[in-house]
Order: C-alpha cells, then structure tokens, then sequence
C-alpha cells in the first residue's frame, strides 16, 4: 500500500511540476512574434495524450478476460518515461540563466535559440528585467502589491473560468452523458473518441490564428459559441428527456453529440490554450514563478471542485446543468470583452508599459507613486528582525 501511494503522489508531482513549468518555458524561449502558436504546443499535446488515452479505452474495454484495465493503466507508464527522457535534452532559459548569475552562458543560449548574433538589445532587456527581480526577496508577497494585482486577478480569474465553461464536467464523464442520452456503453466510448479527435483538431486551429487574429478574438468569439451550444443542448434534453423516460431518438442523439462536439471545439482554441498561454505570458520576471504557482493551485483546485460536484448536479439539474455553464461563459465573456487586454506580438519584458499603462481600468493600478511607496514597504520588512523591529533603527 505504501508503494501504491508512494506512486500515487509521485504520479500527482510529476504532473504539477510539467503544468507549472511547461507554460513558463515556452513562454521565455519564444520569439514574440509566434510565442502564442508555441505555447499552445504544450496544450496539443495534452489533448493527444487525452485521445490516445481514449483510443487504448476503448479498445481494452472489448478484452473479456478483465484484465483490460490493468494494460490501460500500465500504457500511461510509457509517455512518462518519454517525458523522463526528454528532460535530460532540455536546456536552461536565458531568463533563468541570467538570473541565477550564469551571465555568459544565458547569452549563448539565447543566441542559439534565436539563430542569430543580433540579440542585444533583447539581452539587455533580460539583463534589466533580471536586476529588477533580484530586488524581489518575497516574490508571494510581492503578488499582492498593487502593480501585479491585474495579472494575478486575470490568471486567477481564467483559472475559475477555464473550469466552469464546463469541459470538465464534460470530458470527465461524456461516456455517462452520452449513455444518458441514449447510446450503449460502447457507443459512449466511442463519442469519446471522437470529442478527442475534435479537441485535437481545434488546437490546431488555436495555434495557427492565435499569433495572426490575438487572444481576444478566439476568446470573444468561443464564448458565443459555447453559450449557444449549451442552451441548445438544454433546450433539446429540456424537451425530448423527461424523468421516465430511457434514451433520445436516435437524430436527436446524433443532435446532441454534434452540438457537445461544436462546445469543445470552441473551447479548444480558447479558454483551453489561453488559460495557460495569457498567465504565462503577462507576470513580470520577478513574480512570474510565484504567479504561475498561484495558476496551477487554482485550477487543480477548481478541477477537483467541479470534477467531485457534476455528477450531483447532473442528477438534480438534470438539462439545467447546461444552463448553469452557459451563465458562466456569458460572465467570463463579459469579463474578456472589458478585463482582458490583447498580448499578441508584445515582449514579455514591455508587458508593463505597453499593455497594463495603456488598458482603460488596469492603468491605475501602474501608478509609481503606489509601487515606490509599497517596494519601501515590503523592503523594510524583509528587512527587520522577528520582534517586527528595523535592526539599523535599533543602533
């Protein structure tokens, strides 16, 4: 048993570790100019991880002697010695290298990874952004100092949104709801392949239009997308399931499933990437670590809350669940169209003057005077002794 835990939350870390660093490196070696289509790279790869996984289910359900789900579950050992593999390859980030004092080597590594000696001016920038973090000695802290409050609000805030468009809920347990709905066992699997293959696809479209038409458009418009989608699928279940009844017809089964199919589609080249890509990208050097930290905790945490309340829901709600999830997405669409400012093609180290000093609400929030006041501050209690007493002041 103790082996069986030990692998467990091995398993639980391993993945935390990949989802909290994995969006940050592919954020600081990225050209600025294809940083989005990039980042979104890591999210391909996961929803082929979630189709395969899909695949294997499916057919491991059809081996009669029982044993199908042992092999399942031993196949997930192979991408995890994959993974285990390729870390060795894997090189620092300039912006890490530079950071921990490694000056020299960060240089020739951010000139190999842009191809060309003409990178002066982006390493001065680093160098900068670098000295600056340094001053940081409560990176946690400093989250919540005024001028890191809209990006650690937006990263929170897609976090929660991310989870209550519903996929999850979805994703969790489409072979249940598509066996509610009316198809077998098999037949539900089946539906799940085929969202993985749709969830697949649509993150190839996020990556190719996320650098050419920016963030806000793919999220503007999926929030259109999957708020119809769901309250057609309400209107639909609302009126042909009732409580006696077994299963759909079989056109409105087919119905449901294309209009689930457009739902994840939307969210493949939105909130799925983007929940990922837009924190990873808007932090400052000295709280990007801290910030992506705070990211992760929040969408496990929200993943477990909706992964541990949809079933219930589901019961109670019954139709009206999508109904709820469409209420979110109009909310987070609101939040998007007022609160999230476009990133596209802007350096991570000008985030600060180029995107928050010229949004219409976050402006305010970049006010000098506030920053100074508050680095004096956090600096002076970095500073004291426990007894909450300046040690200079003290002689």
């Amino acid at each position: 048993m103790l082996l069986i835990g030990h692998i467990f939350c091995s398993r639980i870390d391993l993945k935390l570790q990949v989802i909290l660093a994995v969006p940050l490196f592919l954020s600081e070696i990225a050209p600025t100019r294809i940083r989005g289509g990039l980042n979104i790279l890591f999210q391909l790869n996961v929803t082929i991880g979630i189709l395969f996984a899909n695949l294997v289910n499916y057919r491991t359900a059809k081996i009669e002697a029982g044993w199908g789900w042992r092999l399942s579950l031993g196949l997930a050992g192979i991408p995890a010695c994959l993974l285990t593999l390729g870390a060795i390859f894997v090189v620092d980030t300039p912006n890490s290298l530079i950071e921990r004092g490694h000056i020299e080597e960060g240089k020739a590594v951010l000139r190999r990874i842009r191809g060309t000696d003409n990178i002066e001016a982006e390493f001065q920038e680093l160098l900068e952004a670098s000295r600056i973090a340094k001053e940081v000695k409560h990176p946690f802290r400093n989250l919540l100092m005024r001028k890191n409050r809209p990006q650690l609000v937006i990263a929170v805030a897609m976090q929660v949104f991310q989870q209550f468009t519903g996929i999850n809920a979805i994703m969790f347990y489409a072979p249940v709801l598509f066996d509610t709905v009316g198809f077998g066992s098999n037949a539900s699997l089946y539906s799940a392949v085929i969202i993985g293959a749709v969830n697949v696809l649509s993150t190839l479209v996020s990556i190719y239009t996320v650098d050419k038409m920016g963030r806000r458009i793919l999220l503007l418009e999926a929030g259109v997308q999957m708020f119809l989608s769901q309250v057609i699928i309400a209107i639909v279940l609302g009126l042909k399931v009732k409580d006696h009844s077994t299963d759909l017809s079989h056109g409105y089964s087919i119905f449901v499933v294309i209009m689930v199919c457009t739902f994840v589609s939307s969210f493949a080249w939105s909130w799925g990437p983007l929940g990922w890509l837009i924190p990873s990208e808007t932090f400052p050097l000295e709280t990007r670590s801290a910030g992506q930290s705070v990211t992760v905790c929040t969408n496990f945490l929200f993943t477990f809350v909706i992964g541990q309340a949809f079933l219930s829901m589901l019961c109670h709600f019954k139709y009206g669940i999508f109904l709820f999830f469409s209420g979110w997405v109009l909310i987070m669409s609101v939040f998007t169209l007022f609160l999230i400012p476009e990133t596209k093609n802007v350096p991570i180290e000008e985030m600060t003057e180029r995107v928050w000093k010229q949004h219409w609400y976050w402006k305010q929030y970049m006010d000098d005077h506030h920053h100074d006041a508050e680095a004096a501050a956090s600096n002076k209690v970095g500073h004291t002794n426990g007894n909450g007493f300046d040690p200079a002041l003290q002689l």
